[in-house]
């Protein structure tokens, strides 16, 4: 239950996020925007990190330096998330965006990319996805 309220708080943020972003970026520049956005959550994170010590400066050295690019991809997840938005509107983007996420996310899944756990591709799961890439093209008709 708990993995469910996280994903619908991650949803609601990120169209949240996104709008806000976009809507700063119009006056401030989309780099701009961009820094302004990581360099708050680099304040907030590492605010939260002194205060609860919840990981190991230590162990860094024992991870595959790929996995430390997530700030890079926030980056370009956030410069795009402005400019599907600006470009399309809250909504349709978001929509968009989700269908890429499920599409990748179960690539990852199939093959067991980036160290998950392999999880075979059932029909059923593609059924959803293609449901769901029908719903925004009904979404989207006028």
């Amino acid at each position: 239950m708990a993995g469910i309220l996280f994903s619908l708080l991650a949803g609601a943020f990120i169209a949240v996020q996104g709008v806000l972003n976009t809507k700063l970026s119009e006056k401030a520049g989309f780099w701009l925007t961009n820094t302004i956005v990581h360099a708050s959550g680099f304040v907030v994170s590492l605010i939260l990190f002194a205060l609860l010590r919840d990981g190991s400066l230590s162990q860094l050295q024992n991870v595959n330096k790929g996995y430390m690019l997530g700030g890079v991809f926030g980056v370009v997840i956030v410069f795009s998330v402005m400019k599907g938005i600006g470009q399309l509107g809250p909504a349709y983007s978001i929509a968009i965006l989700l269908v890429a996420q499920l599409i990748f996310a179960l690539v990852i899944d199939t093959f067991g990319l980036f160290g998950a756990p392999a999880v075979p591709l059932a029909w059923n799961k593609l059924v959803g996805a293609l449901i769901i890439v029908a719903g925004i093209v009904v979404f989207k008709l006028r």
